[in-house]
C-alpha cells in the first residue's frame, strides 16, 4: 500500500471507518503503512451504537484521535430525498453510500491523498456494494481477500473482539444485515466462490463441497448479474459500429 500510494504522487491516504471489520481492518494496514492517514467516520440514523463506539475506539487504538472527522450525513441525504421525492430505503441506502464517496473524495483531494476502499472479495464478487458508492474507491488493499479470510486477519491483527465477531452490514437502513439481504452466510459462499474462481463447473463444485447444487447456481448468478459492478463504463468504439 505504501508502494501505491507513493507511485501514485500522493502524501497519504483517507478510509472511512464504520466500526465493521472490513474498514477496521484496512484502517490498521493503512496506519501501520503510512504516516500519513485521515480516517472518515461518516454515520447515520441507521448506524447502531456500537458501530460508531467501535469506530471511535478503533481510531483512538491506532493514534487517529487528531487525525480523524466524524460527520453525520443524515441532513445531506434527506435534503436529496425530498429533491427527487425518494422514500425508498434500497434508494436511500444507495444515497447514504454515495455521501459518504463523496466527503472521502473531498477530503482526499483536500489532504492531495488517495481514497482508500473497504471492500472484500466476497462483497466484489457478489455485487455486494453501492455502484460508485463504497465502491468509488482508488484502491482496494484487501479486495482479495474473502470476508472470512478478513476476519481471521482481523484477529492476527489483535482488533477488538467485537469487531472481529460482529455480524456484517452496510447499516444503510435498521436492522439491515449482510447475510439476510445475501440469503447466504460468507462461511458458506466463499468456499464456493474460491472454486468458481478457480474454475470448478457446478457439479465439481457439489461434489467437493457437498452443497446444494440450487446454492452454488445461485452464487453464480449473483457474479454475474453484478459483472457490471466490477467493470468500468463501456465504450462503444467506432471502429466496431463502421464494421457491423
Amino acid at each position: 500500500m505504501r508502494d501505491y500510494i507513493i507511485k501514485s504522487g500522493k502524501k497519504g491516504g483517507v478510509v472511512g471507518v464504520s466500526g465493521g471489520i472490513d474498514s477496521a481492518v484496512t484502517a490498521t494496514l493503512l496506519s501501520k503503512a503510512v504516516d500519513n492517514f485521515y480516517f472518515l467516520i461518516m454515520p447515520s440514523k441507521s448506524t447502531p451504537k456500537e458501530d460508531l463506539e467501535d469506530a471511535l475506539a478503533l481510531t483512538d487504538l491506532l493514534n487517529g484521535k487528531d487525525r480523524r472527522s466524524v460527520i453525520w450525513i443524515d441532513d445531506v441525504v434527506e435534503r436529496f430525498s425530498k429533491l427527487v421525492d425518494v422514500n425508498d430505503k434500497v434508494i436511500v441506502g444507495n444515497v447514504k453510500a454515495r455521501t459518504r464517496m463523496i466527503l472521502l473524495y473531498a477530503f482526499a483531494q483536500k489532504l492531495d491523498y488517495l481514497v482508500i476502499g473497504t471492500g472484500d472479495k466476497s462483497e466484489l464478487l457478489l455485487g455486494y456494494f453501492t455502484k460508485y458508492g463504497d465502491g468509488g474507491v482508488d484502491v482496494l488493499p484487501i479486495g482479495d481477500l474473502f470476508k472470512t479470510q478478513v476476519r481471521r486477519l482481523g484477529e492476527y491483527l489483535n482488533l477488538p473482539k467485537n469487531i472481529v465477531r460482529k455480524p456484517s452490514s452496510p447499516a444503510l437502513w435498521e436492522g439491515q444485515s449482510a447475510e439476510e439481504e445475501l440469503g447466504v452466510s460468507y462461511e458458506a459462499a466463499d468456499p464456493i466462490l474460491y472454486l468458481i474462481e478457480k474454475g470448478k463447473s457446478d457439479p465439481e463444485i457439489v461434489d467437493i463441497l457437498g452443497v446444494e447444487p440450487s446454492l452454488v447456481s445461485k452464487i453464480r448468478a449473483m457474479i454475474g448479474k453484478s459483472e457490471h459492478k466490477r467493470k468500468p463504463p463501456e465504450i462503444f468504439r467506432l471502429e466496431q459500429l463502421y464494421s457491423s
